[in-house]
């Protein structure tokens, strides 16, 4: 294939919606169950941005994990978090957890917000293979300082979280699903080509001004949207007038069955039954 034949064209787009979650967070939903066949492997992806206390401080109290991973990714504020393994602290502006909660682990996050009372994150949730549902759980906590940031050639200045970008490797490293997430600010008048794999799903998501990323497409995209991609082995963002800044998101898909009732995602019903007797019997978290 040659030339724009290579480049993925917008297969499908859609605005985030509001959504109550947790104690009562008020956040806005990229994607949930109804979309796990497109986005495969990811299950679910949150926008939770507030300058008000109240739409944020309940947070989310104590909860079970089982068969995935949460990443999430803090741009403004504080998030407390605590689990069932004795691990407590708290990830700031710029940081990223990417907690792979396997066979079970019990936790909680508690946004704070920053001095002005400004919260604003991510969260991302991949789904976990048949073979690594019931691995060891693990943490992967970058401080912003270890997050390289990557100037390209069209001018885009991109945090490369996990992935790699002009031979710089992100700090979030031998995940399953291969992962690349990419935090992309595209000035007015400027393009951001590149490649991802071929046999990768690819979303990206606004939240800052907008951008045109289908070059053959109708309009440009804006804050709050998702953008999925169609095949191919590169994504070309450019801008005009208006600069703009999204997250982009691609990993292999699973292609397996899915199980998913709240906080618990397997593969069969029987093991949903299971994980949840064993949370209500006291035996869900097997490593200590």
């Amino acid at each position: 294939m040659k030339g724009n034949e290579l480049v993925r064209a917008v297969r499908k787009s859609w605005q985030s919606q509001p959504t109550l979650e947790g104690a009562g967070v008020h956040l806005r939903r990229g994607f949930g169950f109804r979309e796990t066949e497109l986005v495969d492997p990811f299950l679910l992806f949150d926008d939770f941005r507030s300058e008000n206390p109240a739409d944020y401080k309940a947070g989310f109290p104590w909860h079970p994990h089982r068969g995935i991973e949460t990443i999430t990714y803090v741009l403004d504020g504080d998030v407390e978090h605590q689990d069932s393994m004795g691990n407590r602290g708290v990830i700031s502006t710029g940081d990223v957890q990417w907690m792979t909660a396997g066979s079970g682990i019990v936790h909680q996050e508690m946004p704070q917000g920053d001095a002005r009372g400004r919260m604003q994150g991510f969260q991302l949730w991949s789904n976990l293979p048949r073979t690594n549902k019931m691995m060891d759980p693990r943490y992967q906590e970058v401080k912003q300082a270890e997050i390289p940031r990557v100037k390209t050639a069209g001018g885009a200045s991109v945090r490369v979280i996990a992935g790699e970008i002009e031979g710089v490797r992100g700090p979030v490293r031998d995940v399953v699903s291969d992962p690349e997430y990419l935090d992309v600010s595209l000035p007015a008048g400027s393009s951001f080509t590149h490649p991802v794999p071929a046999d990768h799903n690819v979303f990206a998501y606004v939240f800052e001004g907008e951008g045109r990323f289908d070059a053959a497409g109708p309009r440009d995209f804006g804050d709050g949207e998702v953008v999925l991609y169609g095949t191919g082995s590169q994504v070309v963002v450019s801008t005009d007038k208006k600069a703009v800044r999204f997250l982009l998101v691609s990993g292999k898909p699973l292609r397996e069955p899915i199980a998913w009732y709240g906080p618990i995602v397997m593969n069969t019903e029987d093991e949903l039954r299971t994980a949840f007797a064993e949370f209500r019997n006291g035996s869900f978290v097997k490593k200590r």
